[in-house]
C-alpha cells in the first residue's frame, strides 16, 4: 500500500516501447478516464501505445477525448515490453482475454480497491485514494511526464465519476490537490459534470423510471433497494450501461443507510451494486462474502445461476447485520 509508484514501476515504463494500456470489463468512468488519460500521457513520452477494452466503449463516455481509440481486437501481445492494467481489482475482471493479457511482462497493476486480489508483476495498490485517476496523475509526476489538456480532462472526469463528485467519503485532501492540477491544465468543471451526470436519452429516461418503480425499504427503511429484470431493457430500448449512476437516487433517501441495486443484464446472471453511508457500514466486506469487492462504501459482485428474487433474499439478511 504505497502512496506513490515504486521505481521498479517507473523504471520498467521508462525503458518500454510499446505499452498495452487496458482496464477491468464493463468499465465505470474511472476506469476509461484513467485507461485514456494514461494512454496520452504515455505517448507524450514517445511510447508507442495501444488502449484495449473487451467490448465498444458505453455511450455514456464516448465524450472522453480519444474514446473511439480503445480497440475490441487484440493484436500480437508478443510486441509488447509492458502492460498496465488501471482501477482493476482481481485478475478475472480483465476479461475473456484474461490469460493471454498476462503473458505481456512486465504486467503492471494500479489501482485503489480495498478489496485487491493481487496479480501482476509490479503492483501499486493504494486503497486510500478515490480512484485511479488520482493516481495515474501522481505517476505522470513521478514519469516526469507532461499532463495535457486532454489527459487531464479524462482524469478529472474520472475522478469526479468516482466520488460522485466529490460526496463520497473516499474523498480526502488528495483528491482536491489532484483535481486543482488538473483544472489548472484547463479542464471545464461545469462541462465534465454536464457530460458526467446530465447525459439522459429518452430510453434511459424510461428505463429509469422503471427501475425506480421497483424501490423497496426493508429494516426499518435502512436499506434500499431497485431492480433491473432484463426484460426492462427491451421493453424500454436502453442498454445495461445505461443504469450507470441509478444507485445513487436510493441511497439519496435521508433514511437510509444501504442501497443496493440487483440487475439482469444477461439471463441468469445478476450483478450487484450496493452504496452505504458513513464509515461503519463496510459492503465490501459483504461483497467478498460473494465473490466480489470494492470499497468501504461501493462495492458489487456478479453471481451467476440465479435470479433477483433469489439473489436478494439470500443478500439482504447480510447486509442486515452491518446495521447491528
Amino acid at each position: 500500500m504505497n502512496a506513490h509508484p515504486s521505481e521498479a514501476i517507473t523504471g520498467a515504463i521508462k525503458r518500454a516501447t510499446r505499452i498495452l494500456v487496458l482496464t477491468h470489463i464493463h468499465p465505470d468512468g474511472d476506469a476509461l478516464g484513467s485507461q485514456l488519460g494514461l494512454g496520452t500521457i504515455l505517448r507524450g513520452l514517445d511510447k508507442e501505445v495501444f488502449l484495449y477494452g473487451e467490448a465498444a466503449v458505453s455511450s455514456l463516455y464516448e465524450f472522453l477525448p480519444g474514446s473511439q481509440e480503445i480497440s475490441e481486437g487484440l493484436p500480437d501481445l508478443s510486441a509488447f515490453d509492458c502492460a498496465i492494467s488501471l482501477d482493476c481489482g482481481d485478475a478475472y475482471r480483465l476479461g475473456r482475454k484474461m490469460e493471454e493479457l498476462l503473458t505481456v511482462k512486465p504486467f503492471i497493476v494500479i489501482d485503489h480497491h480495498a478489496g485487491h486480489q493481487d496479480f501482476g508483476d509490479l503492483r501499486w495498490v493504494d486503497p486510500h485514494r478515490a480512484s485511479s485517476g488520482e493516481l495515474v496523475y501522481d505517476l505522470a509526476v513521478a514519469l516526469g511526464a507532461e499532463v495535457s489538456q486532454a489527459a487531464a480532462y479524462c482524469l478529472y472526469a474520472a475522478i469526479v465519476a468516482d466520488t460522485g463528485s466529490f460526496k463520497y467519503s473516499s474523498t480526502s485532501a488528495d483528491t482536491f490537490r489532484v483535481a486543482r492540477e488538473l483544472i489548472l491544465k484547463g479542464v471545464n468543471p461545469a462541462e465534465v459534470a454536464g457530460k458526467l451526470f446530465d447525459n439522459f436519452s429518452r430510453a434511459r429516461l424510461r428505463l429509469f423510471l422503471r427501475v425506480l418503480a421497483s424501490l423497496q425499504l426493508h429494516a426499518d427503511g435502512r436499506i434500499a433497494l431497485i431492480t433491473a429484470p432484463n426484460k426492462l431493457f427491451g421493453e424500454t430500448g436502453a442498454a445495461p450501461e445505461d443504469t450507470e449512476g441509478f444507485i445513487n437516487y436510493p441511497r439519496a433517501l435521508s433514511c437510509v443507510q444501504v442501497a443496493v441495486f440487483l440487475k439482469e443484464a444477461e439471463a441468469g446472471i445478476v450483478s450487484a451494486s450496493m452504496r452505504s453511508k458513513g464509515s461503519d457500514l463496510n459492503v465490501a466486506k459483504v461483497a467478498m462474502a460473494f465473490g466480489g469487492g470494492g470499497h468501504r462504501n461501493a462495492a458489487g459482485f456478479k453471481i451467476g445461476d440465479t435470479t433477483i428474487e433469489k439473489l436478494s433474499a439470500e443478500l439482504l439478511p447480510a447486509l442486515q447485520t452491518l446495521l447491528v
